[in-house]
């Protein structure tokens, strides 16, 4: 475990933000989207208006694919956004090991500074996908490819915010919520109360589990501001990305409306089973669970990126592998 000399520890950090604070006394957090169409990813910038201190959540490094190109577009949008707002950038946070797109965390930390934060139990999910993808010793499973990781309860300060970590594990192992003043940043655990919740069929991943995270954060006072970080706009409705704890409690259409543990249960697994990989899943993986840096590079120099053959199922064709 990493700590930080700024990171606070104290009992139940739920309880007290709702019995001791109303949402309407917290200082106002400042709160900036930034959009990618292709992953349907929301990154946010969110920033104290007396000191100008700032922490970007869930940065996008683009990826075409097909043709294995990297591009800084996305984050360039953001660094942009800092600079002219004259920000000084403090944490880069993401709230779990993305499956469907790629990190920008060292470019941006790069960029401006920052330390790059996740939540602890990381380590599990680079032991699983350590091994999937067939990585040497080489390839840390400790999660030190972060500047710092934080527990459940743990608060750093941002100005006159406070960052609180809230570990919502179901879609994978080591996922975080992040109260930042009155905002609360959900990751993947919730969509729009018209998009449902995260699937929780990767490795790692436990319908239950996911359950009481959410059930967890509908606990939160009512006027809590929701941010997902993805929309993938049902119906074809335009981009929505805030909600409410009260609007998600009454309406979220997986979770609201005081469905039983069971039923989201059973819901929850029958969806998972029909959906499809997400496609940037592969190196998505690849590239986040080192913090968003690449995987090293050849004698050459050149970059790669692997494609494990029936990591996930698919037809025994291993007596096909060249002999060379």
């Amino acid at each position: 475990m990493l700590f930080h000399s700024e990171i606070l520890r104290d009992g139940d950090l739920l309880n007290q933000f709702a019995t001791q604070y109303g949402v309407s006394q917290l200082p106002m957090t400042r709160v900036r989207h930034f959009y990618d169409s292709a992953s349907s990813t929301l990154t946010y910038v969110v920033s104290d208006s007396d000191t100008g201190l700032s922490a970007v959540i869930d940065p996008v490094l683009d990826l075409d694919y097909a043709s294995g190109t990297l591009s800084t577009r996305s984050a360039d949008r953001v660094t942009g956004y800092i600079r002219d707002q004259n920000l000084s950038l403090r944490y880069i946070l993401e709230t779990h090991i993305h499956a469907d797109h790629l990190s920008s965390a060292p470019y941006i930390k790069e960029q401006l500074g920052g330390e790059i934060v996740i939540g602890s139990q990381i380590t599990a999910v680079q032991q699983t996908f350590g091994t999937i993808f067939a990585e040497g010793n080489g390839f840390c499973r400790d999660g030190s490819q972060f500047d710092f990781m934080l527990s459940d309860g743990d608060r750093l300060k941002l100005g006159d915010l406070e960052i609180c970590a809230l570990h919502v594990p179901g879609h994978t192992p080591a996922c975080m919520a992040y109260l930042v003043g009155e905002a609360l940043f959900v990751g993947d655990t919730l969509f729009m109360p018209d998009a449902d919740t995260a699937r929780c069929d990767f490795p790692g991943g436990d319908a239950r589990s996911l359950f009481e995270s959410c059930q967890r954060l509908l606990a939160l006072p009512d006027e809590t501001r929701v941010f997902v970080c993805h929309d993938y706009q049902p119906g074809g409705r335009d981009l929505a990305f805030e909600s409410t704890v009260a609007e998600q409690r009454a309406h979220n259409i997986h979770v609201g409306a005081g469905i039983s543990a069971d039923d989201f249960v059973a819901m929850r697994e029958s969806r998972d089973a029909t959906l499809d990989m997400p496609a940037l899943i592969l190196p998505s993986l690849q590239v986040n669970m080192r913090a968003g840096n690449l995987p090293p590079a050849d004698a050459s120099g050149r970059l790669f990126l692997k494609v494990p053959v029936n990591a996930f199922g698919g037809s025994a064709l291993d007596r096909f592998a060249s002999d060379e």
